[in-house]
């Protein structure tokens, strides 16, 4: 394996917690860090202690697609054959790539394959993680591990989240980057939806972590009119409306648009104007999702290298 035909991608928005023990795991692996136009001392963190990697600032928060794909498109302008795309706040173990790259070239039809997330203690599979990986989405593997059978080396399932990704040259080329109407979340599940439509496979390999740490943050709870409240009913709605699986998205918009007709009449009826408005907010939120979403599948539909800026295939 020629470790400079896989290139780690991370993307950073103030990352000062997490950045040193992160790049200390990438290895000699080369590593190209998108700068979120962060506010703590990321970059020059970065700058003094690790010279050798490549930091593209950026003026403004791109969101994780948009800087991703500044990213993924230097890496293959670069020669990469594979990219690995990384959190900030993800640590690899020292044969996680190598693990990870064996499977791949085993299975080239997986488009992408993560190892398996575990918390930052070590002693749980990381809570999201283990909610992608259910009975539902893959009855063999928890099945396996719990009675301890034999393990195959690869399992597929629909979704894995894009936290410790290992995605091939040939999937990039064919499927494109990720979707810019996705800002932060949404667009890992959009990516899987379009990988699985173009005819590529996702899994997990089973003898390879990472680290995902995350689990002792702070949870907010946000108010029904908040901006990042709004944002992430967006994002779901955007989630079902531009997944180019979906037979009739026209019907997924309507089945959505009754759902949030009947909440207002009923709030209506209630004489509960703050409900009433906040429903009537969401049915603008979902057209403006269902026209964006409508031009997004138009081109996701078709085979190539979108979002991405290639100079040599």
């Amino acid at each position: 394996m020629n470790k400079n035909k896989i290139f780690i991608i991370i993307v950073t928005f103030n990352g000062i917690k997490w950045i040193d023990k992160c790049l200390k795991s990438c290895g000699n692996y080369p590593v190209i860090i998108v700068d979120n136009n962060s506010t703590d001392n990321t970059i020059s963190f970065v700058n003094e202690n690790y010279p050798l990697i490549t930091i593209l600032p950026q003026t403004s928060n791109l969101g994780f697609g948009k800087a991703n794909n500044l990213g993924i498109s230097y890496a293959l302008n670069q020669g990469a054959e594979y990219v690995f795309l990384l959190n900030q706040d993800a640590y690899l173990d020292h044969k996680t790539i190598e693990n990870v790259f064996s499977i791949h070239k085993e299975n080239p039809e997986y488009g992408i394959l993560s190892p398996i997330h575990i918390n930052a203690s070590k002693d749980k599979l990381d809570k999201n993680f283990s909610n992608y990986i259910s009975f539902n989405n893959n009855p063999s593997f928890i099945s396996d591990l719990i009675l301890k059978r034999n393990l195959f080396k690869v399992y597929s399932f629909p979704f894995v989240n894009a936290a410790a990704w290992l995605i091939s040259k040939e999937c990039l080329l064919n499927v494109g980057g990720f979707d810019p109407i996705f800002f932060h979340y949404g667009e890992d599940n959009n990516y899987c939806q379009r990988v699985i439509y173009h005819g590529y496979k996702i899994g997990v390999v089973a003898n390879s972590t990472v680290v995902h740490d995350r689990e002792f943050r702070e949870k907010v709870t946000l108010k029904n009119t908040d901006k990042k409240n709004l944002k992430n009913k967006e994002t779901a709605f955007k989630i079902k409306l531009a997944n180019i699986n979906n037979l009739n998205n026209i019907k997924v918009y309507k089945t959505e648009l009754k759902k949030l007709n009947t909440k207002t009449l009923k709030s209506l009826i209630k004489f509960n104007r703050r409900e009433y408005e906040y429903f009537n907010i969401l049915k603008r939120v979902l057209k403006k999702s269902f026209l964006e979403s409508k031009k997004s599948m138009s081109v996701n539909k078709t085979k190539g290298n979108h979002y991405l800026k290639i100079l040599n295939k």
